[in-house]
């Protein structure tokens, strides 16, 4: 497209928008399929911090459509995922032309470390997703036997690992602010001590278990991560 982005028709931003969101659509629909066929494989993995905790349990469903929701709902969660990377890439394209060349140079590896941060925190809050699990059961006592419905637990599941893995991008929007003047490295480094009450409480605000060691699973990263923001900052954005 050779007119910049400030000079298209008003119409034309709405048919290349249209073009992108079919785009997308379609590579949801395209992962959605795949996941349909490799829903059990799926379902295993994420049913997985249950069966740990309960070893002889079994997720369950209540009406005759039970299971084609779970299956829809997983396959399209994995559909989500897996267009990610086309999402994305059509958002880029659709916003790049109104950018400059600076900023699109900012753009490819500010994208890289979102997705990859995105994935780290997934990961860890699966991993999180282990214990917490085992402690919401155990929290229950001997007198109480869970009997939990399949999509009540993937409704959690999901909602568990999203909220990590959006926990862990805060350092990006970080550097944006930074990048674009709202707030300095130092200011962040005076706001040391509040940012960790601030950590503190989202990180019990996502892990809902109450145990110190899955709110660790998350405060401490994000911490860290904290502090790699500011270094960041003042090695690249001085540069």
């Amino acid at each position: 497209m050779t007119e910049t982005r400030d000079r298209m028709p008003f119409l034309e931003h709405l048919r290349e928008l249209r073009a992108r969101l079919v785009k997308s659509a379609a590579a949801v629909a395209v992962g959605t399929v795949v996941s349909f066929v490799f829903f059990e494989d799926i379902l295993a993995f994420l049913a997985a911090p249950y069966h740990a905790a309960v070893p002889e349990g079994s997720l369950v469903f209540f009406t005759p459509t039970g299971g084609f929701s779970v299956a829809m709902s997983v396959s399209l969660w994995g559909g989500l995922v897996l267009a990610s990377p086309v999402i994305l890439y059509q958002t880029w394209r659709f916003v790049s032309p109104a950018l400059t060349e600076k900023e699109r140079r900012w753009a490819v590896p500010l994208t890289g470390v979102f997705v990859s941060l995105f994935l780290v925190g997934i990961v860890a809050g699966y991993y999180a997703l282990y214990r917490g699990i085992g402690f919401l059961i155990e929290f229950a006592g001997a007198q109480l036997t869970p009997v939990i419905g399949a999509n009540d637990y993937l409704r959690f599941t999901m909602r568990f690992l999203l909220a990590f893995g959006l926990a862990f991008e805060f350092p990006v929007f970080l550097f944006a602010a930074a990048a674009f003047g709202i707030v300095t490295s130092r200011q962040l480094a005076e706001f040391r001590r509040w940012a960790i009450v601030v950590i503190l409480v989202i990180a019990a605000a996502i892990t809902p278990t109450g145990d110190p060691l899955t709110l660790s699973l998350l405060s401490i990263p994000m911490y860290l991560l904290y502090e790699a923001a500011i270094v960041a900052i003042r090695l690249v954005l001085r540069r």
